[in-house]
């Protein structure tokens, strides 16, 4: 059963299959029962669909796999009944919505979608709500059982014991780095430029031109520009909330005056409404650094460092203080391992660096800082950063004294996965559980359709 359940220990709330559903025949035939829960062949068979229309193989074993989930997901529900383990209506609009954005995204805008799925997205969001609720419940239950699961510096010194020496994970050369990054900061008057050249776009739409012309001509946002700045339907949480605020008191038809988000200078103007639904199009001239503005932030930047090397203030304190970036500023600066977010981990292989990083710290020597210098973020914007190069470690087998941290994230999730298979195997002998015979042949169904639940 502990094997069984190791790919099941965390729920899955991605999207859902029924976005598929309409491409594959409906089916009324149970496929399985579990305790007063029934669980339809048509939403194996929407799950398959899905998954065959992420560009996999056929293979019907998939199909016992997604049974295994129902069956766990029915299990943890109904337990959650009986424990009061319940989620807001705000959960499950919130993931909802996350879901549908998700699709929109997909499907290439929100009238493709309601085009693919024959209904609106209101209609489907209401289909979906329920079974996004049970899985946010399920999910929740799920830690419950595990909330008061910890591990001990024994428990981890036994865990890696038992692993053979000839299974020991290698390690690469791995560093633990953080990183400071300064933004720009300009003035009203550097500001007013540029609000200018939205407002005089603004004045000529008003005079009689083309809005869309002007867009596809003037706008600096890439993913809206070449549809004439359109950005189709969205809700209230799909953009900056100074865009959607200015979005959702409009009037279809009314343009907005020139307004500033994070991204620069706006104006819009409301297409359509429907329900929490408005469709709007913008034009965006982005707010550039000017040099000025560049020579501070740099100044800025020296002086974070200087008081950083000289002792005066703690790394992870200016960070925390003054950076730009969000992801790492609460972290202490520190920048987390892109393909281990679950366990936060600081531990970074070098292969897996930003190459612009790598090439910074691969001379630095550890507890250094480097000089601020003039970088380029994903999304364009310039500013001035300087790192820290905390650890390094070379490449090597794993070890208790150097890889402590790691192995304590393996001996907890080992932990968790048999807290889980235990829960399940006690919940399984006392609770009904019949599959149908065409999954028979599914060897890891076998635990669950034992003689004394059947």
């Amino acid at each position: 059963m502990r094997k069984i359940l190791g790919i099941l220990v965390i729920l899955s709330i991605t999207a859902p299959s029924l976005l598929f559903a309409q491409q594959s025949k409906t089916l009324d035939k149970i496929a399985a029962v579990v305790g007063g829960a029934v669980i339809l062949q048509s939403d194996v068979e929407n799950q398959y669909a899905q998954y065959l229309a992420q560009g996999n193989k056929p293979d019907d074993q998939v199909k016992c796999y997604f049974i295994q989930q129902l069956l766990t997901q029915k299990l943890l529900s109904q337990q959650a009944i009986i424990d009061s383990v319940t989620v807001t209506d705000e959960q499950v609009d919130d993931e909802v919505d996350r879901r549908m954005r998700i699709f929109i995204q997909r499907a290439g805008g929100q009238d493709k979608l309601e085009q693919f799925l024959n209904r609106s997205v209101l209609q489907y969001k209401d289909e979906i709500r329920p079974d996004v609720k049970e899985q946010l419940i399920a999910n929740k239950m799920q830690g419950k059982i595990t909330e008061k699961v910890s591990v001990t510096p024994l428990e981890v010194k036994r865990y890696f014991e038992s692993i053979p020496k000839d299974s020991l994970p290698y390690y690469n050369t791995e560093v633990e780095v953080g990183e400071i990054k300064i933004y720009p900061k300009l003035t009203k008057a550097e500001k007013e430029v540029f609000y200018n050249k939205a407002e005089a776009l603004r004045l000529r739409i008003k005079s009689g031109e083309d809005f869309a012309t002007l867009a596809r001509l003037y706008s600096q946002d890439p993913g809206s520009a070449p549809d004439g700045g359109d950005l189709g339907f969205f809700d209230r949480t799909a953009m900056a909330k100074e865009f959607t605020a200015m979005a959702f008191k409009l009037k279809p038809g009314e343009i907005s005056p020139v307004f500033e988000t994070e991204f620069g200078f706006h104006f819009l103007q409301v297409l359509d409404r429907r329900g929490e639904q408005v469709h709007a199009r913008h034009i965006l001239i982005r707010i550039n650094p000017t040099p000025a503005s560049l020579e501070r932030a740099k100044a800025h930047a020296d002086s974070i460092r200087n008081d950083v090397v000289s002792g005066k203030l703690p790394f992870s304190t200016a960070a925390s203080l003054y950076s730009d970036d969000n992801e790492t500023k609460y972290n202490g600066g520190m920048l987390l391992n892109a393909e281990n977010v679950q366990t936060r981990t600081t531990y970074i292989p070098t292969d897996k660096l930003d190459p612009s990083i790598f090439l910074i710290i691969d001379t630095m020597k550890v507890g250094t800082y480097s000089k601020p210098e003039l970088f380029t973020s994903r999304d364009g914007k310039q500013g001035y950063h300087f790192l820290y190069l905390k650890s390094k470690t070379g490449p090597h087998k794993a070890n208790l004294d150097q890889d402590f941290a790691k192995i304590k994230d393996v001996a907890y999730e080992d932990k968790i996965n048999r807290t889980v298979s235990e829960w399940f195997e006690k919940r399984r002998k006392t609770t009904y559980i019949k599959i149908d015979p065409e999954y028979n042949s599914c060897q890891s169904l076998k635990i669950w359709t034992t003689p004394e639940n059947n």
